[in-house]
């Protein structure tokens, strides 16, 4: 016993000691935004971004810290005023998905606590204002003609909607990602995107995610984006990289 608890500790001390080191030394590959780049923007939701939202109470405190509800209206600006495209990832649960059969922790937790859920694909009764519709002060940016919605992604990936057809066909090859939550949909939709292709950045503050005793899931996302993608950005120096 007493050997393995010094091994423990032991253990500890090198990760605390030389952690920052290693973090030191991964790269800072960069990234440019050009012609071929387009703004994707997971949930931006009613259920994540809204104190009236289902998820509210774990994940309030990282979106107010992060100032992730502004932080998102920016990027919409920015875009707008940049000419640069949007698209937005949106996540929806119809009545025919509550009859999975089996899930994961978290997908069992949005299944139960109604996350998300409208009729179905033709279906709009209820929609407006629901937890799935969008949060109101972006409706007037998602409604111009430079955003692009594409089909709802129905775990935490792009895998099962059109995001990479629909970023292909208008020639879209880099990406700057943000939107709801980090360490699940951001995160997946990132990783995805590098398996098929793209260049990614990530926004770091204008994301955020759960936090519960014993988990934080910002930090989680945050440390996984600097191992994985282009260059994180902050809202702020995204908006000094186009100047």
């Amino acid at each position: 016993m007493k050997t393995m608890l010094f091994n423990s500790t032991l253990l500890l001390v090198l990760l605390t000691t030389c952690a920052p080191r290693l973090y030191a030394q991964i790269p800072d590959p960069g990234f440019t935004v050009d012609g071929s780049t387009a703004i994707v923007i997971t949930d931006p939701q009613n259920d994540f971004l809204s104190p009236d939202g289902v998820t509210w109470g774990v994940i309030g405190e990282s979106v107010i810290k992060n100032k992730t509800v502004e932080n998102l209206e920016t990027l919409f600006k920015v875009a707008e005023a940049k000419g640069i495209k949007v698209f937005i990832s949106p996540h929806y649960y119809y009545e025919h998905d509550h009859k999975w059969k089996f899930e994961g922790a978290l997908e069992k937790l949005m299944h139960d606590i109604g996350m998300f859920d409208r009729g179905d694909q033709l279906n709009k009764k209820g929609f407006e204002g629901s937890g799935a519709d969008w949060l109101p002060r972006y409706k007037k940016y998602i409604n111009q003609d430079y955003v692009t919605v594409v089909g709802p992604h129905k775990v935490y990936g792009p895998e099962q909607n059109d995001l990479s057809l629909q970023l292909r066909k208008q020639k879209i090859d880099k990406v700057v990602l943000a939107g709801m939550s980090g360490n699940l949909c951001v995160e997946s939709h990132l990783r995805e995107l590098l398996e098929d292709g793209f260049e990614v950045a990530v926004v770091v503050d204008a994301t955020a995610s759960a936090v519960a005793p014993g988990y934080d899931g910002n930090v989680a996302a945050e440390i996984n984006y600097r191992f994985v993608a282009s260059h994180v950005y902050t809202t702020k120096e995204f908006e000094q990289s186009l100047r």
